[in-house]
């Protein structure tokens, strides 16, 4: 895991070689006079407020222009042609795979004066018939996550639901990201990051991830889930589209650290007490920091993130041990040598009929610390997970 995340942290931070590489939005629209005519050959230019890059192209005939490959975040939009006054729209937020829609109206100037139309984006995608939602960073690092895992917020989607395939006694989940969505198998959903497929291909999926990649929390500037008629650009999935964009550098330094702790002190016993009243260990830390910037002004930006995970812990464990008794070869009931051909009809096993390697066994056997023939071992045997 730890490899993946500095594979991945590696791919963001050469990203502006890759073009194309990511999952883009598109900002559409249309420019007409105060008279609604179209607008043609007028100066479009989209801004992206974090960083001032700023890209510019010229309306069609009939007014209107269209801004593909726009990475998730917030901009600001302009429009300028001779004649007219400048107008501009208020800043808006564009999230990953939609479509988002501004319209600017232009007025017309005098030669002595300039008039600032200020237009406003819609809220309601009317571009695409694709249903889902965005979820936002700020929801992501702040909604609370047990285990830290970002795609569990897809939970909150209208029809989904997780896997019951991989669910344990107490509710939590065995693999990570495993959701029934519209009540497709959860092997048929398509999680995705920056455009890239992020999807565990295997047969016998019983205790790892759906996803090749589980970002961090703070990793993620936004996801977007969408659970019906989505665009056939994506494929493969008849259950959902899971789609997650990394965070990026801007002009402004910014960065998080943290240490998510879970600790034997802190917790229960539990409803099943083990020997002696002793409280199984839990010691958990979800632990990482990440930081993004600019390495050039308006031109070269950084981001790169570090989550470590460790967990030390005893489960309390029944085992079944052969009694003292048993381990001296009284068994209590007649027994008969398969190798032999004697039946020892007192239910005692001479030692001379025992082989060296099964008496070693016994002996080295640890004793039984509970009553009775079954479950009569306890234990509490160390786990360590990273």
């Amino acid at each position: 895991m730890l490899q993946s995340k500095r594979s991945l942290a590696l791919a963001v931070l050469v990203g502006s070689l890759a073009y194309g590489q990511f999952d883009s939005a598109t900002v559409l629209g249309t420019v007409r006079d105060s008279a609604q005519a179209s607008v043609g050959g007028a100066n479009v230019t989209l801004v992206s407020v974090g960083t001032s890059i700023a890209v510019s192209q010229e309306t069609e005939v009939n007014g209107d222009f269209r801004f593909v490959n726009v990475r998730p975040g917030a901009y600001t939009l302009k429009v300028q042609k001779a004649g007219f006054a400048p107008a501009s729209a208020a800043e808006f937020t564009v999230t990953v795979g939609t479509r988002q829609r501004v319209d600017l109206t232009l007025q017309v100037a005098s030669v002595s004066e300039t008039v600032t139309i200020t237009g406003e984006a819609r809220q309601l995608e009317t571009d695409t018939s694709s249903r889902g939602h965005a979820m936002q960073a700020t929801e992501i690092v702040n909604l609370p996550l047990n285990g830290r895992s970002y795609a569990d917020l897809a939970l909150l989607a209208p029809g989904v639901r997780r896997s019951t395939l991989n669910v344990t006694p107490d509710g939590g989940s065995l693999r990570d990201a495993s959701y029934n969505i519209n009540g497709m198998r959860s092997a048929l959903n398509n999680f995705i990051i920056d455009g890239v497929d992020n999807n565990a291909y295997g047969t016998s999926n019983q205790g790892f991830s759906n996803q090749v990649v589980q970002l961090s929390p703070d990793a993620v500037q936004e996801f977007r889930i969408e659970t019906n008629n989505f665009s056939a650009e994506f494929g493969r999935a008849g259950g959902g589209v899971i789609n997650a964009t990394v965070k990026s550098g801007t002009n402004g330094f910014h960065g998080a650290a943290w240490d998510f702790l879970r600790n034997t002190d802190l917790n229960a016993v539990g409803f099943f007490k083990p020997r002696e009243n002793r409280k199984p260990t839990l010691q958990q830390n979800q632990f990482g920091v990440a930081v993004g910037g600019p390495i050039k002004r308006d031109k070269l930006f950084f981001f790169a993130d570090y989550e470590g995970y460790r967990r030390i812990r005893r489960g309390l464990n029944l085992s079944t041990l052969p009694t003292m008794e048993q381990r001296t070869g009284t068994l209590g009931v007649p027994v008969f040598n398969p190798l032999t051909g004697e039946t020892y009809a007192n239910g005692v096993i001479p030692l001379t009929a025992m082989t060296p390697f099964a008496r070693k066994v016994l002996n080295e056997l640890p004793a039984v610390n509970r009553p009775g023939t079954a479950n009569n071992f306890a234990s509490l045997p160390r786990q360590t997970d990273q």
